[in-house]
């Protein structure tokens, strides 16, 4: 699949209108509640299925353990529509905005399109960032001041994790051990473990940018 291609652009225009669709339906509270429970359980649901497809192909491996970025997202995401506790749904939609997105920006696919694990990559993504979306701009949750803050710390905890089972077992969780193979944003960071500098100043610059829309409402309200 070409970069921005009409597949590519296809898929980022479908994600971005069902987001805004079912925002601008979730402001009538009476929807809320039904499309929250609705995207989590499919999202639940779509990622389940995926496991058996990929483990009953590939086996489990130290390798190919649901330790992305992206993985760390879809479950958080599952559990902010399922209980729209405020500090989950805050924890996923930063990460689930930021590593989804940034995944569907500059997709890293495992096989060609349309075979089932492309196609996979852009439901589970989308799923999550359309979700993310949703929950605080279909005003299911209101974000609190220093969200950006506690989520940027999470990420980090998590990093970490992952970082140490990287060293340990040889893996490449989340990049941080080498870089992608397609074009992403770390490739104009350097190479390792300078990108890595560069990712976390990004992060944090991201986490910043989308935390403006609830600090220019903060404001507004007051």
């Amino acid at each position: 699949m070409a970069l921005f291609g009409t597949v590519h652009l296809c898929w980022l225009t479908g994600i971005a209108g069902v987001a805004i669709a079912l925002s601008l339906l979730c402001r009538r509270k009476q929807a809320a509640r039904a499309v929250r429970l609705v995207l989590g359980y499919g999202i639940a649901a779509n990622e389940l299925v995926w496991w058996v497809f990929r483990y009953s192909h590939e086996g489990i491996r130290l390798t190919n353990l649901p330790l992305q970025l992206c993985d760390l997202a879809v479950w958080l995401t599952v559990a902010a529509c399922l209980t729209a506790n405020p500090l989950i749904v805050e924890m996923a939609y930063f990460i689930g905005v930021a590593g989804p997105g940034m995944a569907l920006l500059t997709p890293d696919l495992w096989s060609p399109w349309p075979s089932y694990p492309a196609i996979y990559f852009f439901v589970a993504h989308g799923a999550v960032l359309i979700a993310c979306i949703v929950l605080p701009f279909g005003k299911i949750v209101e974000m609190r001041p220093g969200a950006a803050w506690r989520a940027f710390g999470a990420v980090a905890v998590f990093a970490a994790l992952v970082g140490a089972f990287d060293a340990i077992t040889g893996a490449n969780y989340m990049y941080l051990c080498r870089k992608p193979a397609s074009e992403s944003l770390l490739s104009f960071f350097g190479p390792w473990p300078v990108y890595l500098g560069g990712g976390l100043v990004s992060a944090l610059l991201l986490f910043w940018l989308l935390s403006l829309p609830f600090r220019t409402s903060a404001s507004s309200a007051g």
